[in-house]
């Protein structure tokens, strides 16, 4: 099974189980992880913001112009920002790292 790091706002590194096909913001979920997405990842909101480890985010598919229109509501937003509800984990992520925003804390 594919594994993800999420970096932790206190700089805590988790590494946990991701299965194929869910979203980061289901991993995160699934592992206790604070990642709010309170729109449940109907793309109408920016509270599952994660910034991608710049070594992953060029793998990852291009982003749609609604999840962009979201991000620039994103609380510190930077060039590897994505929204968490639409990045599904697929067999080339294995091991991708994403970290929390400190804003993003429910």
């Amino acid at each position: 099974m594919p594994k993800m790091v999420f970096v932790e706002t206190d700089g805590t590194r988790r590494e946990v189980d991701a299965p194929l096909g869910l979203s980061i913001l289901e991993v995160a979920r699934r592992h206790d992880i604070d990642l709010e997405g309170a729109c449940e990842g109907s793309l109408a909101c920016s509270t599952c913001h994660v910034i991608v480890d710049p070594q992953w985010y060029d793998l990852l598919p291009d982003a749609s112009e609604d999840e962009e229109d979201m991000l620039d509501l994103a609380f510190g937003l930077t060039k590897t920002s994505r929204l968490g509800c639409q990045i599904r984990i697929t067999e080339e992520l294995d091991g991708l790292v994403v970290r929390l925003p400190g804003g993003n804390q429910g």
